[in-house]
């Protein structure tokens, strides 16, 4: 008879990452840069990986992304120096993955976009994904948490305690430790409002529903 296996227990450590590239699609075009942060929920840095890539044989940049490109020149430069070859550099980086001390949650703003070019990359040149095939896209969460139309949740609508003073440059470490410190601080705004249900318990459901019986006159 088979064994069962032992649940794990280990906490989850969310992979805030994100992705510089030169068009939309992977194939046709390449990621150019990429960084990744390993946080628990407290906003614990546990550790960072963060390369700059060579571009895809035969892959060209957008015209439109290109001209994006333009004017952001400091961005530009901080990517595309200290070259790394995809083949290598996403082995390291999965194997950084697996090596961390939990089960990994990649977490992206927004994850469509990240994890299309981090699941490409990851399964064309290391031949896995050690986040299996699903992503914790921020900006579903802030719908959920802000109760505003999806198209409308952007960052500049988030409540300000969510934002803690760090830079969005456009280079890759930077912002993805600026939306891992944002992601943590509306998880543990979820977590509030979880707690205040919790407490909200059945029994004290039952009794609030229940009219209290007429006084009497003696």
């Amino acid at each position: 008879m088979a064994k069962r296996q032992a649940p794990d227990t280990r906490p989850e450590i969310y992979v805030s990452t994100d992705v510089e590239a030169d068009g939309p699609i992977p194939g046709p075009h390449s990621m150019l840069s990429f960084a990744s942060v390993a946080m628990l929920a407290d906003k614990t840095v546990l550790g960072t990986f963060s390369a700059n890539l060579e571009t895809l044989p035969g892959a060209a940049g957008h015209p439109v992304q290109m001209q994006w490109w333009q004017t952001q020149p400091e961005a530009w430069s901080a990517c595309r120096r200290d070259l790394q070859r995809p083949e290598e550099a996403m082995v390291r980086y999965v194997e950084w993955v697996e090596a961390l001390p939990g089960k990994p949650v990649f977490v992206a703003f927004p994850a469509g976009f990240d994890f299309t070019w981090m699941f490409w990359y990851m399964m064309r040149f290391a031949g896995r994904s050690p986040f299996g095939w699903a992503a914790l896209d921020i900006k579903t969460l802030g719908f959920a948490l802000t109760g505003r139309p999806y198209r409308k949740t952007v960052k500049a609508a988030f409540p300000a305690g969510w934002m803690d003073p760090l830079p969005h440059t456009h280079v890759a470490l930077d912002d993805a430790m600026e939306q891992g410190a944002l992601f943590c601080n509306m998880l543990a705004t979820l977590r509030e409002r979880e707690g205040a249900l919790a407490a909200f318990t059945p029994d004290t459901a039952a009794d609030a529903s229940v009219p209290s019986p007429p006084q009497t006159q003696g």
